[in-house]
């Protein structure tokens, strides 16, 4: 055992160690919370030149270790919590949540079966139970956390795939895809989030077999469009193994028209995924939970809790409306998931990931949701949502901005054009906006996105923090126009 560095254990060199260095991690966190600055303002180049390892020998300790952690990352992380950190589906963190990692890393809980978590797996069922409930499934806990959103719409591609396959008579998972690959399709918005064709990539089938179905003014999928594209597709013999629908697009926070594209699919027996990684918040919501109806019709959900639900990264679910889907994937270990296992009741949840090893992340939703109760919560996340609409009046009183989309959620789209550019071309002011975004980073000052929407370059504040006011928005306004005039 080193003397420096001891493994967490009951002995009371190594809780006096983790103590120690709990104490001291923490001190240093509460000291860079009261800095003033959003960002300290350093290019690539500043931070290659100045982060050096020190991998000694002998070890330099955990004091120094993390006394070089705190120099070299902590000081010059950016403040997500700060409130004019605004570009991002990038949230601050619940202090319950900061609790709950305390306790999901000293424990170590891997989540693949049940006598390596044994409360954590129950925890993770019963969660995975209300969560089906608050979208409206049947009972049961056909469901898994996951990394995120990435991982859970991989979920729903692939289990879309194996079953539209078995519904054929194939098995993809014993026997691999079967005939002409370039006909397998799956269908989503222009906007829909970029893990659908990286996911499709992995799975072998590549971004050809992605079909973009057109949106409205407001990023939305046009469901017209759609039943083209359906009857487009099964004319030329395709396969077309799923419709992704989106709940809250990453900039116009757009949801798709879920009731009809349910509709439209159970026609065609086409398999319907839902990415509501953000906008799955509003399940909690007291003010905008009709925004989701129709996500209980659908086969599978992606929700993430790292975005408007304010957890730690990572924390996200996937959520499987008919459990008889999961055998699409199950694969039994003697190790792990043992038929001896299952005969006796044994939950282990291996069989419904991804993941081999996983996280106890399910403990952070569940302790936010007993620490806040419910009500609090849907207050923090409405807060975001009734935060744009303000926010977005506000911009339009503006004669130097410009709103450039109506807010869905809880983001604003917006670009600076004051009179005095009413004749610039449109490249022109695209330049001058990009410049804004960046300059405000760069100056440590701000961190507002900058993206396009229907080819037009804009800024984009997304409105997480439920500290934030209207009059912090403002301020931030006021540095956007103040740095568009230095320019």
């Amino acid at each position: 055992m080193s003397r420096l560095n001891p493994i967490l254990a009951a002995s009371a060199q190594s809780t006096d160690a983790y103590q120690q260095a709990i104490k001291q991690t923490s001190e240093a966190v509460v000291q860079w919370l009261q800095q003033p600055e959003m960002y300290q303002g350093k290019s690539v180049a500043e931070l290659r030149e100045r982060i050096q390892l020190d991998f000694t020998s002998q070890g330099l300790g955990n004091q120094a270790a993390i006394e070089r952690a705190v120099e070299f990352f902590l000081k010059d992380s950016l403040s997500v919590h700060h409130p004019q950190c605004v570009a991002h589906l990038h949230c601050p963190s619940l202090v319950v949540s900061q609790a709950a990692e305390v306790l999901i890393n000293a424990t170590n809980q891997s989540m693949d079966s049940w006598d390596q978590s044994p409360s954590a797996t129950i925890i993770e069922m019963k969660l995975i139970e209300w969560l089906r409930t608050k979208v409206g499934y049947p009972a049961g806990d056909a469901g898994v956390f996951t990394s995120g959103g990435t991982q859970s719409n991989l979920m729903g591609l692939m289990l879309a795939r194996d079953a539209y396959f078995a519904r054929q008579g194939h098995s993809v998972q014993q026997d691999g895809l079967p005939g002409d690959l370039r006909k397998i399709k799956v269908l989503c918005s222009e906007n829909a989030h970029f893990s659908v064709q990286k996911n499709m990539a992995l799975m072998g089938l590549g971004y050809q077999a992605v079909t973009l179905v057109k949106t409205d003014r407001f990023a939305r999928m046009d469901i017209n469009d759609l039943a083209e594209k359906v009857a487009q597709a099964q004319a030329n013999g395709e396969h077309i193994l799923a419709i992704v629908a989106t709940a809250g697009t990453t900039d116009a926070g757009a949801i798709d028209p879920l009731p009809a594209i349910a509709e439209l699919a159970a026609k065609h027996q086409i398999w319907v995924h839902v990415d509501a990684a953000w906008g799955g918040a509003l399940l909690l919501s007291d003010k905008y939970r009709d925004y989701l109806d129709g996500i209980e019709l659908v086969d599978s959900i992606t929700l993430d809790f790292h975005k408007q639900f304010f957890q730690t990264i990572s924390c996200g679910a996937f959520l499987l409306k008919d459990a008889r889907h999961y055998e699409l994937m199950r694969y039994q270990a003697a190790y792990l998931n043992s038929e001896f296992d299952e005969a006796q009741g044994v939950p282990n949840l291996v069989s419904k990931s991804l993941q081999t090893t996983r996280r106890f992340d399910a403990l952070k939703l569940w302790m936010g949701l007993e620490a806040l109760g419910q009500q609090q919560y849907a207050e923090i996340i409405d807060h975001g949502v009734t935060l744009a609409q303000q926010v977005a009046e506000y911009v339009t009183g503006q004669p130097s901005l410009e709103l450039v989309m109506q807010p869905q959620l809880a983001s604003v789209l917006f670009r600076y054009r004051p009179a005095s550019l009413a004749g610039a071309d449109d490249a022109a002011i695209a330049l001058l906006n990009q410049k804004i975004g960046d300059a405000l980073l760069d100056s440590g000052r701000a961190n507002v996105g900058v993206t396009e929407s229907d080819g037009v370059t804009c800024l984009k504040m997304t409105l997480l923090n439920p500290t934030v006011t209207l009059q912090d928005i403002k301020v931030l306004l006021a540095l956007v126009e103040k740095t568009a005039e230095q320019l």
